[in-house]
């Protein structure tokens, strides 16, 4: 009974400029991580091999540091590891996989699919059609010649490509290396393993995506995991089990504060977030300044908590109350500031995210100014 690990998009060399320098380098070194953690499960769970569907790499231009740090991430899995080219690292004439073979960074366990021709592994019970991608994007379904491949009897076929399966995308879009929603029908194939899509879809029950084994963008479609793919004999249908593997969970939150009760529950959902998570909040509606500095407090140790918390708070309004004022002894010139300020930050513009700043700082300013009665 073969046993197998799916996984795809593994994306090695992504660079993450969004983030803070020091968080994007620990979630860039995180997809080396990620590589170890699918060696440790492929031994734990005794597969026959690990078929990785695509896109290693992130770029063509990785340096032969990071190419030497990823072969080396598998030495955890000494069974076979099958390669296959993706549209970030084409099977070009003068591609990555050609300066790993020069390197001699491969080991003896991994086989780099690069051609389209059938790979038999008696041994485990299994032969593969590979559709590797020759250039980064391709209107012609490369797993075409599925259909017509032989591959000895008694063997399962397992297809492995990397593209976008038809009728997954709205009409209008132009699919970028298409593959036939049937294919694995037409081609008789056990299961077709895919990569492409970075979350884990099932197209059907012998179509899957493995999604990418660590997470690298706010969406909840199931990334973050692996998959193990059990086939009792061919023309059975396969069992598939996702197992989590990533090490940060990425969540983007949502909320807005129109009352004071507002701020407890946000702190609630936001203590239940996993520690050490890559954290995106977005915060709308109106607070008073009193609740803008607990929520600033709350923040910066929240911050603390994570991987990476990342605030945008251009539509929270700080609408400071009579008693914020009167607390802040504000009359005169102050005061009229203050009202001005409260006006600016109305919509979504520089000015108004500036003006917010400006009258939360004042508001700061006053409170650190203020003398308890009878100090000298």
């Amino acid at each position: 009974m073969p046993r197998f690990l799916h996984t795809a998009d593994w994306q090695i060399g992504r660079q993450y400029s969004r983030f803070a320098e020091e968080d994007a380098s620990i979630l860039a070194d995180a997809r080396f991580t990620v590589i170890e953690r699918l060696a440790t499960l492929a031994t734990e769970q005794s597969v026959d091999a690990v078929l990785v569907a695509g896109d290693v790499f992130d770029a063509q231009t990785v340096s032969d540091r990071t190419i030497h740090r990823t072969f080396q991430a598998m030495a955890g899995f000494t069974g076979p590891w099958l390669l296959l080219s993706g549209n970030h690292d084409a099977a070009l004439a003068e591609s990555v996989w050609a300066r790993a073979q020069r390197l001699g960074a491969v080991p003896d366990n991994v086989d780099l699919l690069l051609e389209p021709k059938v790979r038999e592994y008696p041994e485990q019970g299994f032969a593969v059609l590979p559709a590797p991608l020759t250039q980064r994007q391709t209107y012609d379904d490369l797993t075409e010649w599925f259909d017509r491949a032989e591959t000895p009897e008694g063997l399962l076929r397992i297809g492995l490509a990397h593209g976008s399966v038809e009728g997954q995308l709205a009409e209008e879009i132009d699919s970028t290396n298409p593959i036939a929603a049937d294919r694995a029908a037409t081609a008789g194939l056990d299961y077709l393993a895919l990569g492409d899509w970075h979350g884990f879809k099932a197209i059907n029950a012998r179509t899957v995506y493995s999604g990418t084994p660590e997470q690298e963008r706010f969406k909840d479609n199931g990334a973050g995991q692996a998959l193990i793919v059990d086939i009792d004999q061919p023309g059975a249908e396969p069992r598939v089990q996702p197992h989590a593997t990533g090490e940060f969970t990425w969540i983007k939150h949502q909320s807005t504060l129109a009352v004071a009760s507002d701020m407890d529950r946000l702190m609630s959902e936001l203590d239940a977030l996993l520690p050490r998570s890559v954290v995106d909040l977005t915060l709308d509606g109106e607070v008073d300044l009193a609740g803008y500095q607990s929520l600033q407090q709350y923040l910066s140790a929240a911050e603390a908590r994570h991987r990476s918390f990342q605030t945008h708070l251009s539509g929270l309004n700080l609408m400071p109350t009579e008693e914020d004022i009167a607390a802040l002894h504000a009359d005169g010139y102050v005061g009229e500031v203050i009202d001005e300020l409260g006006e600016r930050q109305e919509g979504e513009s520089e000015d108004a995210d500036t003006a917010r700043q400006a009258l939360a700082i004042l508001a700061g300013m006053l409170r650190e100014t203020e003398q308890p009665e009878g100090a000298q």
